[in-house]
């Protein structure tokens, strides 16, 4: 099974390589600030929220949240909220200035956790996953240091210092379905495998990475 996946992860940059050639317009960081004050009411305006259910964006690859975006815009990803936000966005190229200046803030740091004892049952699924149920370690698709692969990535998003609110929302999303947005149903399949508890344990431990 992880030889599997593996290849398919493989397979998948190959495509993203092809898709970023494509995609050669960025962003305007300095448009984007002005355009993503309604953004600032949950993300804050230095890209961490202001409260503990919405993600942080601060540094996040601007690929990233313009796909994010455009799948609430499109109905692949729906949120009661964030699917009506983008709704509103009428032009692609708003959506890239907004991106572009989040991803230009300075990156999301969590505060190291007071549950020494969940965090470092996280470290381990973090990096070294789950051998004996199939789940792949979280640190070969989102970095060693939860930063993402590079910044040209779509896919694979910076999870360190996210809200463990969030990251413990959108895994149970992913584990029953509810989220299905990801491509070749990866975090679908790996979530499917953790339990609650280890779903509570990882997002703990990267919470305060």
């Amino acid at each position: 099974m992880t030889e599997v996946i593996k290849f398919g992860i493989r397979a998948l940059l190959v495509v993203l390589a092809t898709m970023v050639a494509a995609q050669a317009v960025e962003g305007d960081p300095k448009a984007g600030k002005e355009k993503s004050a309604v953004c600032q009411g949950c993300h804050g305006e230095e890209g961490i929220s202001i409260a503990p259910n919405f993600p942080n964006l601060a540094g996040q690859f601007q690929k990233y949240i313009e796909r994010q975006v455009l799948a609430f815009r499109d109905g692949k990803r729906t949120d009661p909220m964030m699917s009506d936000m983008a709704a509103g966005v009428a032009e692609l190229q708003d959506i890239k200035d907004i991106a572009a200046y989040y991803a230009g803030k300075k990156r999301m740091k969590g505060a190291p956790s007071s549950n020494k004892a969940l965090a470092a049952k996280g470290n381990v699924i973090f990096y070294k996953g789950n051998i004996d149920t199939g789940v792949y370690a979280c640190s070969n698709c989102h970095g060693e240091n939860g930063y993402g692969k590079d910044a040209q990535n779509n896919v694979f998003p910076m999870i360190s210092g996210q809200t463990k609110d969030y990251l413990v929302k959108q895994l149970n999303d992913f584990r029953s379905g509810d989220r299905h947005n990801d491509p070749a149903g990866m975090m679908g399949a790996v979530a499917k495998k953790m339990t609650p508890a280890e779903i509570d344990a990882v997002a703990e431990f990267v919470a305060g990475m």
